[in-house]
């Protein structure tokens, strides 16, 4: 709710408080909340954007887990991230990851500030290990895992500092006004970058009957973004990936995607990398089966994975993204029963594609010390072209190129 100037919310219930965006998360009896706000709307809940294929190591790539696996990660390779580490790792650059939490201890995530780290899902357990899953492990390794250590995979920027945000408790969602507070918390710890690999829908214009619901989760979402890349942090986000066409869906809103400040990432991927045969049926650059897509709901797409669903070859999962996992052992109950186990495993999502971009607004930030939030969008969107032969719908303003950014 925005509270009217001057509320008396004494019959409420504060569940968050959001300052400086002039809204609170409350719970109480409708009739009280309506008298003392100027709007207000259910908190919906948020889910990860989970992966829409992934797949565990496969015994016949096991043995090589122990050494590294850069011949592994077409992402990296795509974006030719070896030949930008040259140039810079992105030291000195802050990445808060607001999702399911990081295994701080996993070997190839060796620089997560844990003081700064906060753990918003209500479950107290608290910050720097997965207790809402691996995604936020995958997540984290696609932004920062070691380039200098001789084992596992390569982040796109291992230099740069993590914050984990932890925001979903394990099998559940997180409420809207969560992620807005997280996305605060960023910006108080002076996150340069804050990835977010989530999302719902909201109504956009129809709720009941007058479609003000739509409206004030919009409003939020805005005030928050703004406030966000005002304040030094960019905030990156996943489209989705329900292979929607965002820009003409009247009826719902994809949040937090489509908040009119902030970068919205499609994911693209190849068919048949590592497969054996010399060429692919799809390019790294192809989208991807699953993305969400939209022309000016989409401002980049980056490398995020695919598949082929219909004819998979035995050799499918090298197409999907090779990153970081962490995972806890649970009885029947998700109750916590073993210590992490730490390893390697391939996801495909809109999820891995945000990561990507983070990692190379990173990159940009650290070569730029003194860019702003708007002049690292600028330089990540005047490097990018949208594909010869792809709808730019697909792309926003092109395909990730980090070099050309650097």
């Amino acid at each position: 709710m925005r509270p009217e100037q001057g509320a008396d919310l004494s019959s409420l219930t504060v569940q968050e408080d959001l300052p400086g965006l002039g809204y609170v998360a409350v719970t109480g009896r409708e009739a009280d909340v309506e008298s003392e706000s100027v709007g207000y709307a259910p908190d919906p809940i948020l889910e990860l954007d989970e992966p829409a294929v992934d797949s565990a190591v496969p015994d016949d790539a096991s043995e090589s887990l122990d050494e590294p696996l850069v011949g592994l990660q077409w992402d990296k390779q795509d974006l030719s991230i070896p030949a930008a580490h040259d140039v810079t790792r992105g030291e000195g650059v802050r990445v808060a990851v607001i999702d399911s939490g990081i295994a701080a201890d996993h070997p190839d995530l060796d620089d997560v500030n844990l003081d700064l780290s906060k753990n918003f899902s209500g479950d107290g357990l608290g910050v720097g290990y997965p207790y809402g899953g691996y995604h936020g492990t995958h997540v984290s390794g696609i932004i920062a895992a070691n380039d200098q250590n001789e084992t596992g995979v390569l982040g796109t920027a291992p230099g740069a500092e993590l914050v984990d945000c932890r925001v979903f408790p394990y099998g559940e969602g997180a409420p809207f006004s969560v992620i807005l507070a997280a996305i605060l918390h960023s910006v108080e710890v002076d996150a340069d970058v804050a990835n977010m690999s989530l999302g719902a829908y909201a109504p956009r214009r129809a709720y009941v009957d007058d479609g003000r619901f739509g409206q004030f989760y919009g409003g939020a979402l805005n005030s928050a973004l703004t406030h966000a890349k005002q304040e030094g942090t960019l905030v990156v986000m996943s489209a989705g990936n329900s292979g929607a066409d965002l820009q003409h869906d009247g009826q719902w809103i994809s949040l937090p995607n489509e908040g009119a400040t902030g970068l919205s990432i499609s994911a693209t991927g190849p068919i048949g990398f590592g497969w054996g045969d010399p060429g692919l049926e799809s390019d790294y650059a192809s989208p991807a089966f699953y993305t969400n897509y939209g022309t000016n709901a989409i401002d980049l797409g980056a490398p995020g994975g695919d598949a082929d669903l219909e004819f998979p070859s035995q050799y499918w999962y090298l197409d999907l993204v090779l990153s970081t996992v962490a995972e806890f052992e649970r009885n029947e109950d998700g109750e916590i029963i073993g210590d992490a186990s730490y390893s390697y495993s391939w996801a495909a999502g809109t999820s891995m594609a945000a990561p990507n971009v983070s990692g190379a607004a990173a990159l940009v930030l650290a070569n730029n010390p003194g860019y702003s939030p708007a002049q690292v969008e600028s330089a990540l969107k005047e490097a990018a072209d949208v594909p010869s032969g792809y709808d730019k719908a697909y792309y926003g303003s092109g395909y990730l190129n980090v070099l050309d950014a650097l």
